[in-house]
């Protein structure tokens, strides 16, 4: 809603935050269609293009549905109808929309499995694990302003559901007592628990769909989606 504005600097600022949190999913479902990483790389990139100088985002109609499924029919509609016209205008001269990281998609592109998931249901897995790295990245920077970097890193694996026995590792390498790792632990699990419906909220038009909108998206991140 912020990025489809008028034309003003926060507009702007939500627009490259949009692009950048969810170029990762928007790679994948290309390359899924077929396009070799370079190809992708430059469509992501062209598309971006596109969505910013056309105005795209004030299409969306939240009222309709959700904006990761808009965003994934307007890709769609781009490789099939504009691709071929804006290349032939940009080869050779194509300027980069944004400084996009296309190693670290393709790293995350080919840990995905190879023939299981089709382009949509792989743009909605990689679209949930983008959401869910947002989380984790303002959870690891509120940690970092307590100084507790080294906390949060030992403890991170266990909100992805670490072996209990891991406890006594942990609690050893950061000189802690089992019992008070297992009360950090549970206290980290809540305030990602309370991040993520923060970040869920956002991306809902009503807040009654935020339990069954995180429902989705774990169920996508597992490959179900």
């Amino acid at each position: 809603m912020q990025a489809r504005a008028d034309d003003s600097s926060d507009a702007r600022d939500a627009m490259s935050r949009l692009f950048e949190t969810y170029w990762p999913p928007i790679y994948a479902f290309i390359r899924r269609r077929g396009h070799s990483p370079a190809d992708a790389e430059e469509l992501a990139q062209t598309y971006f293009a596109r969505f910013y100088e056309k105005g795209y985002a004030r299409d969306f109609r939240p009222e309709v549905g959700r904006f990761r499924t808009f965003l994934r029919a307007s890709v769609s509609h781009f490789l099939a109808n504009e691709w071929d016209r804006e290349r032939a205008l940009k080869r050779g001269g194509a300027q980069k929309f944004l400084s996009l990281d296309a190693a670290t998609a393709e790293e995350r592109y080919r840990l995905e499995p190879a023939d299981e998931l089709t382009p949509e249901s792989l743009f909605e897995r990689q679209w949930a694990a983008a959401l869910l790295a947002r989380c984790l990245a303002q959870l690891r920077s509120e940690e970092d302003a307590a100084r507790r970097l080294d906390r949060f890193d030992a403890l991170k694996p266990f909100l992805a559901g670490e072996a209990d026995s891991a406890y006594a590792d942990v609690a050893r390498h950061l000189r802690m007592s089992e019992s008070a790792v297992r009360v950090a632990v549970h206290r980290l699990r809540k305030r990602f628990s309370a991040v993520l419906r923060e970040q869920v909220l956002r991306t809902v038009l009503d807040p009654a769909d935020v339990d069954s909108e995180i429902r989705w998206l774990l169920t996508a991140v597992r490959g179900g989606g």
